[in-house]
């Protein structure tokens, strides 16, 4: 379906930042208790804190009132086993009118080590106009966002025509191992017109944006074997091709002298180019000063539209525990983002082929696990439109598409179970909320700007009729 393209009804601007600025400080304090509960849904952290927070935020929507129904539900993942617990809460539309899912997870990366946090990581505190915590940011702001668009749009419309399903995930920093088959088991509740995904960032604290691309990714582990035994480094040194020096020319063939992937047959993308200076590069990555970027092309072509190869991991003797011996084999785990359009599977065949055809001295290569993750392209419709209007509307400077060197599985899920729908990757990150890393903190003024941009959305969406294709 698509829907006739009103322009944004600039009307409803001023009524609905009035009534996010009235609410926002209970929005903040809600976004506090939400910080307070350590839902990690990785194996070594306890699952009732994934339960708590689950129903501590299914008991939020109950409370609005505007659902048919608000369920706690639970799908197996791979092994058999039940997944984390998602909230999935829908109200019907009236006909002719769009069906809007709206996206967000309440489980939280581990904290990570203490000692790098200057504030506790699960007791949410406010400097300025940053909420430091875990989750703050990545992604229990989301959910936020999400309740009060819902509340102004209940607050605010004069009928209530639009169709809302809810549906946040509690699993999605463990992998979402169960969402592909959550997404089979509901797919009638989950069905929509529209998704909004509230788990990205913007531009700048000042410049908002939706992500149109994301990269894909492949990693595969690979062997290099020179001998049948170690040796002693003194005693065979010179002629001998020991599986590290091997290992270490492999590696570095992966790129060129100018930092390229050297991987023959990889596609790249055109993106939307961004200004981006290399000393805000420099900066938000931390380089060292005095050390070289890489690549050919521009900071933000590179970043999203062109492969690129990092070595993540080598099995090897340690310093500490190193003697003068050289080792028959060595194994490393290479991880290979690609352009947005690259089929996976394309491209973990010509990384094994690379490997293969430049392993040195006639090493033997051989291959272990690997992993496949498709990248993402936006549909441009009606949505995306309207969104950079209410972006636009809400922040101090015009909406841009941006992309993300990183993937996000579900949302290629998502596009596949709901080919017609059409996806808008929102959010309330920006470059310095440091989600996944110590001191994580969101920016309040971005969260206000994106609680209002979406209730925008969701008023606008009340007044939409559909406009069937021929």
């Amino acid at each position: 379906m698509a829907f006739s393209e009103k322009p944004l009804d600039q009307s409803l601007v001023t009524p609905v930042e009035e009534f996010i600025s009235r609410e926002f400080d209970e929005a903040v304090n809600l976004l506090g208790e939400f910080v307070s509960i350590p839902g990690i849904a990785w194996p070594a952290f306890d699952p009732q804190n994934l339960e708590l927070s689950a129903q501590r935020v299914a008991q939020e929507f109950e409370n609005l009132d505007f659902f048919d129904w608000v369920d706690i539900r639970k799908s197996k993942k791979p092994d058999g086993q039940l997944g984390s617990p998602a909230i999935l809460a829908r109200r019907a539309g009236k006909p002719g009118v769009p069906h809007v899912l709206l996206y967000a997870h309440h489980d939280v990366q581990p904290p990570g080590d203490s000692e790098l946090w200057e504030t506790e990581p699960f007791v949410a505190t406010r400097k300025g106009e940053r909420l430091f915590g875990r989750g703050a940011s990545d992604d229990k702001a989301g959910i936020v966002t999400h309740l009060w668009a819902i509340k102004g749009l209940k607050h605010l419309a004069e009928e209530l025509n639009l169709g809302v399903t809810l549906f946040i995930e509690g699993e999605e920093e463990a992998g979402s191992e169960s969402f592909a088959n959550f997404l089979i088991d509901n797919e009638k509740d989950l069905a929509a017109d529209l998704i909004i995904v509230a788990d990205s960032g913007n531009w700048t604290e000042e410049v908002p944006a939706l992500t149109t691309s994301l990269r894909g990714m492949v990693s595969q582990v690979v062997t290099i074997k020179t001998l049948d035994h170690a040796v002693h480094s003194g005693m065979f040194g010179g002629p001998l091709p020991d599986a590290m020096t091997a290992m270490i020319r492999l590696l570095d063939s992966l790129t060129d002298e100018r930092g390229d992937v050297a991987i023959s047959g990889l596609r790249s993308t055109k993106v939307d180019e961004l200004p981006l200076s290399e000393e805000e590069f420099r900066q938000s990555a931390g380089i060292l000063e005095g050390v070289q970027i890489l690549g050919s092309k521009s900071l933000v072509q590179q970043n999203w539209g062109e492969p690129a190869v990092t070595v993540i991991g080598i099995d090897a003797p340690t310093v500490a525990l190193s003697s003068n011996t050289a080792q028959p084999e060595i194994t490393a785990k290479i991880s290979l983002r690609l352009s947005p359009d690259e089929n996976p599977a394309t491209g973990l065949d010509l990384l094994r082929k690379h490997l293969e055809s430049h392993a040195p001295f006639g090493a033997r290569v051989s291959f272990g696990h690997s992993e496949q993750g498709p990248g993402y392209l936006a549909k441009s419709g009606w949505a995306s439109k309207l969104a950079h209007e209410a972006f636009s509307a809400c922040w101090p400077n015009p909406s841009v598409n941006i992309g993300i060197g990183g993937s996000i599985p579900f949302i290629t899920d998502f596009a596949r179970v709901f080919p017609q729908a059409e996806i808008l990757v929102t959010g309330v990150e920006e470059p310095d909320s440091r989600a996944h890393s110590p001191n994580e903190s969101q920016h309040l003024p971005t969260l206000k700007r994106a609680m209002a941009a979406e209730t925008l959305l969701l008023l606008h969406g009340n007044q939409l009729l559909t406009n069937e294709l021929n």
